[in-house]
């Protein structure tokens, strides 16, 4: 059985299933976050755990599901607990860093590790968000914060890179059908 889904894409019934239990659990993830404080006391710096949830998708299927599993729980975690300007910062930087992680892992997966492509991920979803913040604020000095969001990006991409890369070794054992 198969459903047209985004723009065309043929989904088989069995991959709808695999991809909704992503995005669920991608949502889990980003909503538990919200009730962890950081080390750090600096505004914007989150551990970023459902880029997990990104990067086992991008592993298990490709591009296209790995941006439909950022935009949709980025909306649904918005809807429970975010607000409009919220939304629009965790959808650029998750959009730009699925982007980036795909990118990485696709082209230069022999020069990097998993955890070295969370890392490309987690500094481009901070400039992401600065940009977005930039252009709502019409002022583009933002961006002097950004050397401090990289240091915290570079730290939370290797913890989410190292978890995802445990992950990797039991994505493998997935069986799939040829014909997603």
């Amino acid at each position: 059985m198969c459903f047209i889904g985004l723009e065309g894409i043929k989904l088989s019934a069995k991959k709808i299933v695999y991809v909704s239990i992503l995005v669920s659990q991608a949502l889990v993830l980003n909503i538990v976050e919200s009730f962890i404080p950081v080390p750090i006391p600096v505004p914007g710096i989150k551990i970023g755990l459902a880029n997990i949830v990104t990067l086992v998708t991008i592993l298990m299927f490709g591009f296209k599901e790995s941006l439909i599993v950022v935009i949709l729980r980025t909306l649904l975690a918005q809807l429970l607990v975010g607000n409009l300007t919220s939304f629009l910062y965790s959808v650029s930087g998750g959009i730009l860093s699925a982007c980036i992680m795909f990118f990485v892992y696709k082209r230069y997966s022999k020069y990097f590790s998993l955890v070295g492509v969370s890392v490309f991920g987690s500094v481009a979803h901070n400039v992401g968000q600065l940009f977005v913040a930039a252009l709502i604020i019409n002022n583009f000095l933002i961006f002097s914060y950004l050397p401090v969001l990289m240091i915290a990006g570079i730290i939370m991409g290797v913890f989410t890179g190292l978890v995802a890369n445990y992950f990797k070794k039991y994505i493998k054992n997935v069986k799939y059908d040829s014909k997603w």
